[in-house]
């Protein structure tokens, strides 16, 4: 029996009373977020998986055009066409609340040199590149979104997981610790007080019998 260092009063018994009763609450609301935040870990759970997968898929084919682009033009002329950069990329980061935990969302948005508002394109000559190149180079710009979501899914898988953990941690600790202590707490309390009932029942008894003498 684990008894808190409380006054052995009925007006303690009423407070340790209402406080197991906000224990019991406050562990039902938490079960109730620890149930949902495990729900939503595995939704993000599959959508991570499929997101791999189509990541995995769009980086094997950008690798595929750019080595037959390779193969065909030749390594110095890649490095020509592609030695001025005429992408830039804007990443705006904000955040959103699953169940009180912040997640980071990330907003992609690619741009060119020449006009920061303007859809990027490719601007090399088409001179010695191949169709193989422009895929080369349309897929890794179609893969950059994805690999941005990708981490975007996985930072909040990681946040949401430390939630789970902490909550469950603060769980247990209202069911296995607080709980049962205010409880055990109770009956002491309970005890005590109907022990020192019968003991001034008793005083009283042999008091009387005493004024009767």
């Amino acid at each position: 029996m684990a008894v808190l260092n409380v006054n052995l009063t009925r007006i303690e018994s009423i407070n340790m009373k209402k406080s197991l009763k906000t224990a019991q609450r406050g562990h039902k609301l938490l079960k109730d977020k620890l149930d949902e935040l495990v729900k939503k870990l595995l939704e993000l759970v599959r959508e991570n998986q499929k997101l791999r997968k189509k990541t995995d898929e769009m980086l094997q084919n950008a690798y595929q055009n750019f080595m037959l682009a390779k193969a065909v033009i030749g390594e110095q002329y890649i490095e020509e066409a592609l030695v001025i950069p005429n992408q830039s990329v804007s990443v705006d980061i904000s955040e959103k609340s699953i169940m009180s935990v912040k997640i980071p969302e990330f907003n992609f948005k690619k741009l060119t040199n020449l006009n920061d508002e303007e859809e990027s394109k490719v601007l090399y000559g088409f001179a010695y590149t191949t169709s193989e190149l422009d895929k080369a180079i349309e897929n890794f710009s179609e893969v950059s979104e994805s690999l941005l979501e990708l981490a975007q899914n996985e930072k909040a898988i990681e946040l949401i997981s430390a939630e789970i953990e902490k909550t469950r941690r603060r769980v247990n600790a209202i069911e296995n610790v607080t709980i049962p202590n205010y409880i055990d707490t109770i009956k002491y309390i309970g005890l005590k007080l109907s022990e020192d009932e019968r003991a001034s029942t008793s005083r009283l008894m042999k008091i009387k019998e005493m004024l009767v003498k």
